[in-house]
């Protein structure tokens, strides 16, 4: 005898649970803060131990640590509480992968800059309303905290392309990492080769921080940097390689491809840019990364509303961009997706 199943009836919990994502994000960002994960590492596991080593009350720490119980970041056995996997590993400060600082940038500096104020606004014009230039204005201090904040997430993709351009570019290079922020990509080359001269442009505030990084990575003496726009400075000779990571995804297409001409201009003949840049994928079985607990269309989908929030201008004309991709691309599967991202965009499948 078959039976047939019934659906789930309707349910608001989802709709609640964003609505109050503040919340949780604001709790996450107080954890990272008092570094509870690193003393949880070291052993502080009770409520006293933990709220002498943090610092906080008693009270407060145990509702703090409930919280994290809730939001799946911390296990609790009787009066004690543990580490999961992904706090072990991302956030505990003593570990190479801790990734903990990006909560300055993504928490702390984007509530302050005031872009998601006006959010219906944004909606309406269909780009930023809350500065002229968006996050991209001279000089921005924002980009500083991006850079001492979220330079961990890019240290390995930093390296594999280096890694994987160096293999054709053994010899003596010389490379122009454009709104190279912490610098990571440039000196990722450096460190690979030791015949590859850096140039990196970028406001005079944020090359700072590139300047200590390279410095600290032991390649200073190969890397100088050009203060500026990337719209405007003289990049002051030619080059093998140009980079061009996390970087256009702020314009729209004219912005784009005006940054592009000029770069084009300083590259030598036979010279190769590397664009890097998030890129939406056809489904979850797509992320050959690994399961990241969120389809990756919907990770792409969230970006570009935030270019749309944050950045200067009007969003990126999609169906134009896999419309040339579709026709240029020399790898077949890329063209094949750019393809079938068209026809989504057109309504059809």
């Amino acid at each position: 005898m078959s039976t047939v199943q019934q659906a789930a009836p309707p349910n608001p919990v989802r709709i609640f649970q964003t609505l109050l994502g503040f919340q949780q994000s604001a709790a996450l960002r107080a954890a990272i803060g008092f570094d509870l994960f690193t003393a949880i590492a070291e052993g502080h596991t009770d409520v006293a131990s933990i709220a002498k080593k943090i610092g906080a009350s008693e009270k407060g720490t145990r509702v703090l640590c409930d919280a994290m119980v809730i939001m799946e970041f911390l296990s609790k056995s009787g009066s004690s509480y543990g580490l999961v996997t992904e706090s072990a590993v991302f956030l505990n400060k003593r570990e190479p992968s801790y990734i903990g600082g990006a909560a300055n940038f993504l928490v702390d500096d984007m509530q302050a800059s005031g872009a998601y104020n006006d959010f219906t606004g944004a909606v309406k014009k269909g780009g930023s309303v809350f500065s002229d230039e968006g996050t991209v204005s001279y000089d921005n201090p924002i980009w500083v905290s991006f850079a001492r904040s979220m330079a961990t997430l890019m240290a390995m993709p930093a390296q594999l392309l280096a890694a994987r351009m160096t293999s054709e570019n053994g010899g003596p290079i010389d490379v122009l990492d454009i709104a190279a922020g912490h610098g990571l990509y440039g000196i990722a080359f450096a460190k690979l080769n030791p015949l590859a001269k850096i140039t990196a442009v970028d406001w005079p505030n944020v090359l700072q921080v590139a300047t200590e990084n390279a410095a600290a990575a032991g390649v200073g003496s190969r890397h100088r940097t050009i203060p500026g726009s990337a719209f405007e400075v003289d990049f002051d000779g030619t080059y093998d390689v140009v980079l061009l990571t996390n970087f256009l995804h702020h314009f729209d297409v004219p912005t784009c491809e005006a940054v592009l001409k000029r770069l084009y201009s300083a590259m030598r003949p036979g010279a190769r840019a590397a664009i890097l840049e998030f890129v939406p994928l056809n489904s979850a079985t797509d992320n050959t990364v690994g399961d990241m607990h969120a389809k990756p269309p919907a990770v792409a989908g969230l970006l570009e509303l935030a270019k749309m929030i944050e950045a200067k201008g009007s969003t990126q004309n999609l169906a134009t961009i896999y419309s040339d991709i579709a026709s240029s691309s020399k790898d077949q599967q890329i063209a094949l997706m750019a393809q079938q991202k068209l026809k989504e965009l057109k309504g059809g499948r």
